[in-house]
This record gives C-alpha cells, sequence and structure tokens, in this order.
C-alpha cells in the first residue's frame, strides 16, 4: 500500500511538480521538433491520438466529463489528464490533439503548475495541436461562414495561450463523411500545409491505391484563387485507426507486447512478423519512404499507459531488426512532421480540381441521406448563425464595452455555434438526445445575445438621453406565430439590415386583426395587405397558443448595415387607405388556369389541379414549360449484415426503388388548392395530402417565385419510412450537368453518373446522384440560353436524376438504422409525439445564363444574412417616437459594392481564460463573385475602408490569414510540385497577384478585392463620438 501511494504521488508530480528546467529554454516547435528519421528505410510514423466528437451519441458535457458510460466509455478529460504525465517522462513521444471545445474546458480547470507544463510541451512539439478549430466540422452541411468562425475561435484560444507554437499547421479532417472543394481552399487560406482525412468512396481508394495517388496537390479554387487555394492533401491508408492487430486502448481487443521470453504467451516474433506485413501492405500503395500510422480512435488514451507502454515495446523490437537488414524504422510523429518528410522528398504530386463528394464505403452505402437528415437542426444553426453575426455587427457598431457583458454573452452563442458545426451535429447524425442539446446551447445563446442587441440598441437609437424601450424577438415567424405582435394592437418593428448595402424585404407578421397601419420611418404611410393564414399551418404543433389568423404583409427598403423602424397599429375594423384587400379565389374542376404574374415573372398553374405549368421571364421574354410536385421514396429497410441488405439511415440515403411516388394512388394528383391575389402578394396555396402542403408566393417587385413548403408529420403507421423530394420538371436539356454550390461559395459542375478521377460503377442510380446543396442548384439548357436556379434556406440533399429535371429532398422519417454508429432510426417525433413537422423555402429564377449569377448570389447573400427582426410595445405615435430616436440609421458612410460582402465585423475577444494583449476589431470583405460569372461584377474591385463606417474610424490595418491568426506577411508555406503546374489552364490564367502576401494598403486604406477573394484584416480604430 505504501508503495502504491508513492508512485500514484510521483505520477501526479511529475504533472503538476514538473521543474522549470523539464524544458529547453527556447522553443523548438514546428517542423524543427521532429524525431530524426533514418534516411533509406521505410520510417513509419507513430501518430497518437484520440479523436474526440464534440457530441454524438452523448452531449459535449457527457462527453467531457465521462458521464453515460453505459451508452459509450469515453471521457475526454481523463484523456488529457493521463496523456500529460507520459510526455512529460520521456521526450520522444508525440500526442496531437484537435478539439478546441474541450481542450479549453479542461484548460479553465488547471492550475498554473500544469499549465506552465503544457505550455513547455507545446513549446517543444511533444503536444501539438492539429486543425485547431472549436470542433472537427462537416464539409456536406455547413455554410463556409460558420467554417471561418469556429476555427477563429479554436485558432484565438490557442494564439492567447500558446503563442506562435500553438499555431496549427496541419489541417485533420479524419472523421467527415465526404470532403468539400470549398473546405480546402478554405484551410488552404488559412495558411495550413496540409491536410489529412479519414474517407474516401470505396472505389476512388481503391483506384488511388493502385496508382500511388493516396496523397495529392488538391486545388481548391482552381479558376479563380489558383495557387493560394492549392492543398496538400493526403487519404489516409486505415482510416484513422491503428492496422489491425495494434490497438492498444483500454477498450481494444488486440493482445498486447508480451515480451518476457520466460513465460508461454510471449508473442514478440508473432507481433513483429505482423508489422512487418503491415508496413509492406501499405508501402506499395505509397510514393515515399514514410507512413503515416494513426495510433489511437475515438475518445482512446484514457488511460495513455497502456497505449504508450505497448508502443515503447514496437518501437524497441522493431528498430532492433535493423541489426539484422531490416528496413522498417519507428517513430513516434506527428501529422506536421509526417508532412515535413513528404515534402522533404522533392516529388511531383497529382493534383485534384473536383471534390469527395458523394461517399460511398460500400456499392449499396452512399452516405447522401445525411445531406438533409434532420432538416429543422439544420434550419435552426442557419437562422441562429445569421443572428450570431447580426449581434457581433451590432455589438461593434455600437462599441460596446466588456462592462456591458457584451463579449461574454457573444462568446456564449459563438461557443454553441462552433459546437454545431461538429460532424454530428448539424450533418443530423446524432442521437436524438444530443440533437435536443445542440439546440438548447444555440437557444441559451440566442438569448444572451438578445441582450447585446438590446444594448447596441441603447447606444444607437437615442436622440438624446432618453433611452429606448426593452426589443423583444419572435423566434417562429416563419410558422406565422409571434405573441408581441397578436397580443399589441399598436407595436413598432425594428429591421436591422446586415447586409452593407440597401435591401429590399418584404415584411409578413402574425396578426390578430384584418386592417392595419403601417408608417415608415419617414413618417409617411406604408401600402399593406393582410392575408389569411392557410389551414395548414395553423395546424402545426408549435403554433399551439398562437392567436393569429392573418399575415400583415408590406415591403421595405433597408438601410445599408443598419436598422429602420415602422410604427404599426390595427385599425379596429377601419380599413386603411394604404390597406389592399386580399381576394381567396378556390379552384373548382372547371376552373381556368390561374396565373400569379408581376412586372418581372410570370406563373401559370393548371386551374383544375392547381399544378405548376409554365413559368415566364416577363423581362427577357422567355418562358418555359415547368411542374413541381411533392414525392417521396420508401426507404430501404434491412440488417444491414452485407451491402445488399443496407438499411437507409441518418447517414445512408438508399430509396428501395429507382422511383419515387406521389402522394395518391391515381396516376394524376389532384391537389386541393386556391389563389390568395392582392397588390402587394399573391398565392397559390396547394395540398397535396394531409402532411404536404404549399404556398406559392409572388411577391410584387420579386424576381423570383417562393415556394413555401411544409411537410409532416409523415405517417409510417404502414411501417415503412419515407423520404420526401420536391421535384421540378422542366423541358430544359441539361445533358447530364448540374451545379451545385460548395459551402455557399464556390459553384461545382455535377455530371450524372460520373466522376472525374475514377470510372463510376453506379449501383445506386438515385443516392449516387445527390449532392449537398449548401445555397443552391441550377441546371442550363445552353442552346436556348436558359437557366433554372433554386435557392433554399438550409443544406439539403438532390441531383438531377433526369434531364430536365432537379429534385431536393426537404425531409426524412426513417424506421431502420443503417449500422454505421449512431444506434438508433431517424424518427423525429415533434413536440406533440405524432411527427416532426418542417417548413422551408426553395426561391427559384428563370433567367439567361449570363444574368442568373447577379440574382442568385445577391439573393443566397440576402438569405444567409437576413435581417434581423425586434420590436417594443410603446404606445406611442410615430411623432413621438422620432423626437427621442433614430427611427432609421446606416453603419456605412457609404454602401459596399455590390459584388463585395461584409463577411465579418466583430469586436474579436478570445475564448481562453487569459485576456488577449488587445482586443483588435475583425474584418472581412469578401468578392462574391467568381471570374467569368458576371460581366461587370465578376471584375477586381476596390473599397476604401478607413471612412467606411459611421461610429468608428479605422487608423490602421493588418492583413491577417484567413483564421486570423497570423500577420499575411509572416505566413510562410511549404511549397508542394504538382506534375500538371506547367500545362493546367488554370495555372496559366491565374493572377500572381493573389500569392499569399499582403497587399500595400495606401494612405486611404483602399482594399482591393478580385473574384471570390477573402481579405482579413485586424483594424485599429478611433471612436467618431
Amino acid at each position: 500500500m505504501n508503495y502504491f501511494i508513492y508512485l500514484l504521488s510521483f505520477f501526479i508530480c511529475s504533472a503538476q511538480c514538473a521543474p522549470q528546467n523539464v524544458f529547453s529554454s527556447a522553443p523548438t516547435c514546428g517542423y524543427s521538433s521532429c524525431n530524426p528519421v533514418k534516411d533509406g528505410m521505410i520510417n513509419v510514423h507513430l501518430v497518437p491520438h484520440t479523436h474526440d466528437d464534440v457530441g454524438w451519441l452523448k452531449t459535449v458535457d457527457q462527453y467531457y466529463y465521462g458521464d453515460k458510460n453505459d451508452i459509450q466509455i469515453a471521457g475526454v478529460q481523463y484523456i488529457l489528464d493521463s496523456v500529460i504525465p507520459q510526455l512529460i517522462n520521456d521526450p520522444s513521444k508525440r500526442f496531437i490533439y484537435v478539439e478546441i471545445a474541450f481542450f479549453a474546458r479542461w484548460w479553465r480547470e488547471q492550475t498554473d503548475s500544469m499549465r506552465h507544463v503544457v505550455k513547455g510541451l507545446v513549446a517543444e512539439g511533444r503536444l501539438e495541436f492539429i486543425l485547431g478549430g472549436w470542433c472537427m466540422n462537416d464539409e456536406a452541411s455547413t455554410h463556409y461562414n460558420a467554417i471561418i468562425d469556429q476555427h477563429t475561435i479554436g485558432f484565438e484560444f490557442l494564439r492567447q495561450n500558446f503563442k506562435d507554437c500553438g499555431r496549427p499547421r496541419v489541417a485533420w479532417q479524419i472523421d467527415p463523411f465526404g470532403h468539400s472543394r470549398e473546405q480546402a481552399s478554405l484551410f488552404a487560406q488559412m495558411g495550413f500545409d496540409g491536410l489529412f482525412f479519414g474517407r474516401l468512396d470505396y472505389e476512388d481508394k481503391d483506384n488511388r491505391l493502385k496508382q500511388k495517388t493516396m496523397e495529392m496537390i488538391w486545388k481548391g479554387s482552381p479558376k479563380n484563387l489558383g495557387s493560394v487555394s492549392e492543398l496538400f492533401t493526403g487519404a489516409l491508408y486505415s482510416g484513422y485507426g491503428p492496422p489491425g492487430g495494434f490497438c492498444w486502448d483500454t477498450i481494444c481487443g488486440d493482445s498486447p507486447v508480451m515480451d518476457d521470453d520466460r513465460l508461454h504467451d510471449y508473442n514478440v516474433p508473432a507481433v513483429m512478423q505482423n508489422l512487418v506485413k503491415a508496413v509492406n501492405d501499405q508501402a506499395k500503395h505509397y510514393q515515399t519512404k514514410h507512413l503515416i500510422w494513426t495510433m489511437g480512435s475515438d475518445f482512446q488514451y484514457s488511460n495513455a499507459n497502456t497505449w504508450f507502454k505497448n508502443l515503447d515495446k514496437l518501437i524497441k523490437y522493431a528498430n532492433a531488426m535493423q541489426a539484422n537488414g531490416s528496413n522498417i524504422n519507428l517513430l513516434y510523429s506527428t501529422p506536421s512532421c509526417y508532412l515535413d518528410q513528404l515534402n522533404k522528398a522533392g516529388l511531383k504530386w497529382t493534383s485534384k480540381e473536383d471534390d469527395f463528394f458523394p461517399y460511398a464505403s460500400r456499392g449499396h452505402s452512399y452516405w447522401t441521406g445525411y445531406f438533409t437528415s434532420r432538416t429543422a437542426l439544420k434550419y435552426y444553426v442557419r437562422r441562429t448563425n445569421n443572428f450570431l453575426q447580426v449581434t457581433k455587427q451590432m455589438d461593434a457598431l455600437a462599441l460596446l464595452e466588456d462592462t456591458d457583458n457584451s463579449t461574454y454573452n457573444i462568446v456564449i452563442l459563438r461557443e454553441a455555434m462552433g459546437v454545431a458545426q461538429h460532424h454530428d451535429a448539424v450533418s443530423g447524425t446524432e442521437k436524438q438526445a444530443v440533437a435536443y442539446d445542440y439546440a438548447t446551447r444555440l437557444a441559451n445563446g440566442v438569448n444572451e445575445c438578445e441582450k447585446v442587441i438590446n444594448d447596441a440598441y441603447g447606444k444607437l437609437m437615442p436622440l438624446g438621453s432618453q433611452k429606448p424601450p426593452s426589443h423583444q424577438f419572435c423566434t417562429l415567424l416563419n410558422i406565422s406565430s409571434c405573441s408581441v405582435t397578436e397580443n399589441n394592437k399598436m407595436f413598432q418593428l425594428h429591421i436591422y439590415n446586415p447586409i452593407a448595402r440597401p435591401v429590399e424585404y418584404y415584411v409578413k407578421l402574425p396578426v390578430v386583426g384584418k386592417t392595419y397601419s403601417v408608417i415608415g420611418p419617414d413618417g409617411k404611410a406604408i401600402e399593406t395587405q393582410v392575408v389569411p393564414i392557410s389551414p395548414d399551418t395553423m395546424r402545426i404543433p408549435e403554433r399551439s397558443g398562437s392567436l393569429a389568423k392573418h399575415d400583415l404583409v408590406f415591403p421595405t427598403t433597408l438601410q445599408p448595415l443598419g436598422f429602420t423602424t415602422y410604427f404599426i397599429q390595427m385599425t379596429a375594423g377601419k380599413k386603411a387607405k394604404t390597406g389592399h384587400e386580399t381576394k381567396t379565389l378556390p379552384l373548382s374542376a372547371t376552373s381556368a388556369n390561374v396565373v400569379l404574374q408581376n412586372k418581372y415573372i410570370s406563373l401559370t398553374f393548371d386551374g383544375q389541379s392547381g399544378m405548376l405549368m409554365s413559368m415566364q421571364n416577363l423581362e427577357k421574354e422567355i418562358s418555359l414549360t415547368i411542374s413541381q410536385e411533392f414525392r417521396f421514396y420508401f426507404s430501404q429497410a434491412g440488417n444491414n449484415s452485407k451491402d445488399e441488405f443496407q438499411a437507409s439511415g441518418a447517414y445512408i440515403f438508399r430509396p428501395n426503388d429507382t422511383q419515387s411516388y406521389n402522394f395518391s394512388s391515381s396516376p394524376s394528383l389532384t391537389t386541393k388548392s386556391y389563389v390568395q391575389a392582392g397588390q402587394i402578394v399573391q398565392e397559390l396555396v396547394q395540398s397535396f395530402s394531409p402532411w404536404a402542403t404549399q404556398t406559392v408566393i409572388l411577391y410584387e417587385n420579386a424576381r423570383f417565385a417562393e415556394f413555401q413548403w411544409t411537410v409532416g408529420p409523415i405517417p409510417i403507421d404502414d411501417k415503412l419510412g419515407k423520404e420526401v423530394i420536391s421535384k421540378f420538371t422542366t423541358d430544359l436539356k441539361n445533358n447530364g450537368f448540374y451545379y451545385t454550390d460548395a459551402n455557399g461559395r464556390e459553384i461545382l459542375e455535377r455530371r450524372r453518373d460520373h466522376r472525374d478521377t475514377w470510372a463510376l460503377n453506379q449501383s445506386e442510380p438515385i443516392s449516387g446522384n445527390y449532392y449537398p446543396i449548401n445555397s443552391r442548384i441550377f441546371i442550363q439548357d445552353q442552346k436556348v440560353n436558359k437557366q433554372l436556379t433554386i435557392l433554399n434556406d438550409r443544406s439539403q440533399g438532390g441531383g438531377s436524376i433526369q434531364d430536365g429535371e432537379i429534385e431536393i429532398m426537404v425531409h426524412r422519417r426513417l424506421l431502420h438504422d443503417d449500422s454505421l454508429g449512431v444506434g438508433e432510426p431517424l424518427n423525429e417525433t415533434g413536440s406533440d409525439g405524432k411527427g416532426l413537422v418542417v417548413r422551408g423555402s426553395h426561391y427559384v429564377f428563370l433567367d439567361t445564363l449570363e444574368a442568373s449569377a447577379s440574382l442568385h448570389r445577391e439573393k443566397a447573400e440576402e438569405l444567409f444574412m437576413a435581417p434581423q427582426l425586434s420590436f417594443t410595445t410603446e404606445q406611442t405615435k410615430y411623432s413621438d417616437w422620432s423626437k427621442n430616436f433614430r427611427t432609421t440609421w446606416s453603419g456605412v458612410k457609404q454602401a459596399l459594392p455590390r459584388n463585395v460582402h461584409l463577411l465579418t465585423l466583430e469586436q474579436f475577444a478570445g475564448t481562453g481564460p487569459e485576456p488577449s494583449e488587445s482586443q483588435p476589431f475583425l474584418l472581412r470583405l469578401e468578392h462574391m463573385y467568381e471570374i467569368d460569372e458576371d460581366a461587370t461584377l465578376s471584375k477586381p474591385v476596390n473599397v476604401s475602408i478607413q471612412d467606411l463606417f459611421t461610429t468608428f474610424e479605422i487608423t490602421s490595418a493588418t492583413e491577417l490569414t484567413l483564421g486570423a491568426n497570423l500577420p499575411l506577411s509572416q505566413l510562410e508555406r511549404l511549397k508542394w510540385m504538382s506534375a500538371d503546374d506547367v500545362d493546367t489552364e488554370s495555372t496559366k490564367a491565374h493572377d500572381p497577384s493573389l500569392k499569399f502576401k499582403p497587399s500595400q494598403l495606401n494612405d486611404s486604406l483602399t482594399v482591393t478585392l478580385k473574384p471570390m477573394q477573402i481579405r482579413t484584416f485586424q483594424i485599429e480604430i478611433k471612436n467618431r463620438q
């Protein structure tokens, strides 16, 4: 017992009481900290690591503390507690850590002495941070804004606490289920030297193994950014786990290295034989004398001694064989040290210009279901990120100080949003209880940020000393529910526009009355229309308790990066002069065709069925034969024991047939439809079934038609899962080509039943042609110069399965698990337990090829950075309010050009316990267009930022990498040679001024932006007030 206490005390003290001279005086992190390799031998880089999901089967809290181990044995705090002493006691050992959401928690709990020890380990490269984001984000369901943000908060934590040695050099996306080209481009712009991932299509992998092309140069933006976006990329041989027989975590079943030859179970020769075979099997598929072995997996190393003790023995006996002629050398290493050796090899690598979607793990296992899984959560994440951007902007423009608690409040939502980007969060592949936890975290963050917005209005709105009333928020406006507008006959609406240019926006508020007056910010009456809420909307369970029976609709013109106030009052049955009636016209078997038309577009519907028949662009005088309907696939059931028995699940989309089904047993679907006609808005309400309805909306001055759908509860009485699609069928001849966006940025060409890098053996003609749709999908007919573009309000999956068609999956309800880990069917039951009802919108454009980009680029920005509505309930008139408060205000002196997006404006505060050296503002500006998308808007553009904002002047600006953790002037990336660099058209066309170097800013701080370029600045400001 005394000896045990001594050992325990020594173990603890080795970490807590490490003397100052344990570490070298000067930092040796980065590539100089790598253990030596041996020339002429196969060097096997052993990388001890843990993969810690930021929520999946358990919540993020449960994973950290090790709670609910009956679900999964996992406790992150114990992993870090266990690994640190191992690294202290042996300078040759290495360990990498990835998920900063967990590490930051652990760091907050540590003593000063432990922090000193860990800083020493990081300074010597023994503990290395890889990737460095708040999480390892999904790549199919995420928006580029959120990807950048979640890495930025992780990077800032590392910068604050570990300086340059905390800056990750390598990206590590080992578990996401398919990989986006835009992700590679963003990583390159963040300054990463390389990327490693674990999953790629089984056919692609087989082909690459044969050709020795598992490692390559990935061109993230070959058309627009060129070499700035290029990233060395490696696909790992064994996923992200160790080779078979070499897993030595306490949860593994492999035999340890038993090296006492006096015992019967002595197994060193067998282990070495297995090692030699595994090394040689892998080596024949790679080009260099260096191999990487990922020695760890999910939540491993909670007892690090079991891993390191066996790895020590493995290294010892493997390297001892060199005396007998072995050419195998084992060493502790990291991904960056492995990458450094590949770089030193000086080879020319093959390149790749497309992406790694869709991912199939076997013939009938296409991981395309998660593109749509948990569609309500996907929408909530998107809208909440919108709210976060609004909060950060208003906090910055109002120059709120820490005494206002704005920094703390914003951090709560920023971190919750970072967690939500995890590849088992927004992806929809978590257990139901965990999905609820993600949503709760976001809701808590929103509540805190509402306080910040109130504080900002308190600074920006008053003309004098009087404080404005408290603002209230309505989070269910998308289903026509808002207690403020329903319970008050008089109220004020405040709309903040987060886009730095004017926006035309149609307000739609749920109300109880039939007549209202609306006064604008200039005191003039606004044209309005009151529209009945459809019966199907009234039945949405989450509207329980809502009193509204109508929607009040009116147009607004919003100030750039500013707010506008409207004064709304019920007129007690007395129709306002500016109010317009809505006429409801039910359709019948004898009805004539119905036309919804404004001055830009026209939609024609069959008068009997209510189905869409054609669409016209009146400006361009082009028309399109088009129909739209909701259909569904029956989900494949199965026990997943073999490929042919693969079930559709949270990850996998596998229909049980190659055709979808309509909602009627009759060949032609007859919908229950009626028209609501008015001057400001026209609507056609369609009912495809009791659980699938839609309202087609055409606003007075819109160049698009909105298809607002409501789906659910999906019935499962027949014990069959169903996956619902919205299907558009046209007479366009797109010849198998269609186009989708990558994380909301660049557009990628898709080709049915085709992959650019191998000859596809298509075994799933539906799901094998599905791609992520983060913001838009379109098809073109070049011969007739027509393009049909559809934008969405959340990430979804879809494709063009037949020529002239676009289908987008909107909702899924399944009764079988796909046996890929989550362990439960994707069966969301909703607030009433009967099945989740989901509402969303698609925005449909018809135009010429050359004009379409300007439409979908601007609308996509407006959807993602939507105006934020808030309300006050003062019983006061415009004349009294305007004496004390501004009714309109802009945060910019002049609007940004149409092709420039204000991506980030925030007072950047880190997430670590130690204060930053300063609290600078962070500014990102983005060119929204690709090369040759638009004759005018695709050109480079200059923006003077010094005098841009109204509340402060920018006195200096330092250009940073995209992740804001390094001055761009200090960035030096590893240089790679591509086998096709000389001959590729993209290289020839590449503008050399886009090289990684900060452009000189003149006295007016003028920023030049080229197509698809994002520039990041740390700005110093002077308050104008």
